[in-house]
């Protein structure tokens, strides 16, 4: 067998440029139907697929630049760090888990705040990062979560805030669930301003983030089949012992029961939160582009400008 050796050590390396022709993350797949896309399309189509329509996980980056104009994002409170006061150590010390985290996802926190418009109304808002330790609440997405409150009191803009979180962290114990009662006073304070807020749950969206300010806006709205709930349906099941509903928790399950208010599309959010600031704000409606003018056959031309009939 040595001849055969030789020849398949021969072709090893034509092998491996084989394998390598193809560029990592030219495609994605679907997790719901399985369909293949080009990662770009998929990324021009805000990760929505283009066959059944199931939103796949979206980057925060990739979520600001959807949801805010162009030009206009502002962040702030860039310096908040988390501290370490209870010396927390479990698998690890926690300030490695959070050095961890910063080198995956970027420096700061699970939470991004800032100043910005969307679809033209300008808007103090805040945008989770699930990719920095599953977007947990400790002390410094609190405060985070609480300036946006604070700074739309102070800029008379609505607030909107983009929830993805499993919860509060427990790295910092205590700590953390009080974050639930300081969110929730600050959003209070920004009620009794008669200032709209707006929340936007996504997937998923649980413990102490959805127990406090995440269902406390004027309005919530929901991605499609987004899960939202406090405890997740495991630890229910096995608490109570009993099967749950079919769709439980998620978002079409608490639209039919009145927990949410609209669910909207990823591909829609935008307009759509635009739409409800500007009706919250007692705007008017954002104008309408005049439609072109029709040529002189009755149709339009691609520039709005008559073109003569040919003879």
């Amino acid at each position: 067998m040595a001849w055969w050796r030789r020849k398949k050590e021969a072709l090893e390396p034509d092998s491996a440029k084989s394998k390598n022709s193809i560029p990592k993350g030219l495609w994605s797949k679907c997790e719901s139907c399985g369909e293949i896309t080009y990662t770009d399309e998929l990324v021009a189509n805000l990760r929505v697929c283009p066959v059944c329509q199931h939103h796949a996980p979206m980057p925060t980056a990739e979520r600001i630049a959807a949801t805010v104009d162009e030009g206009t994002w502002q962040e702030l409170d860039q310096e908040l760090r988390s501290g370490d006061p209870l010396e927390f150590h479990d698998q690890q010390p926690y300030p490695d888990r959070l050095a961890r985290a910063m080198r995956s996802a970027g420096p700061g926190d699970a939470f991004l705040s800032g100043l910005g418009d969307v679809d033209g109304v300008p808007v103090s808002v805040g945008f989770f990062a699930f990719e920095f330790m599953g977007g947990s609440m400790g002390s410094v997405v609190g405060e985070k979560v609480t300036r946006v409150f604070e700074r739309a009191l102070e800029t008379q803009r609505p607030a909107l805030v983009l929830s993805a979180s499993g919860g509060a962290r427990m790295q910092e114990g205590v700590l953390s669930l009080m974050q639930m009662a300081k969110t929730s006073a600050a959003r209070a304070r920004l009620r009794e301003a008669k200032l709209p807020y707006i929340s936007v749950v996504l997937h998923p969206t649980t413990g102490g983030v959805a127990a406090s300010f995440a269902m406390l806006g004027d309005l919530v709205l929901a991605e499609p089949k987004a899960l939202v709930g406090f405890a997740g349906p495991r630890v229910i099941q096995q608490t109570i012992g009993q099967d749950l509903p079919k769709g439980f928790q998620r978002a079409e399950f608490l639209l039919e029961h009145g927990m949410v208010d609209r669910i909207v599309p990823r591909l829609e959010m935008k307009e759509q939160l635009g739409t409800l600031l500007r009706l919250m704000m007692g705007a008017p409606p954002r104008p309408v582009p005049p439609e072109p003018e029709p040529t002189d056959d009755g149709e339009p031309d691609g520039d709005g400008e008559p073109v003569a009939a040919p003879s």
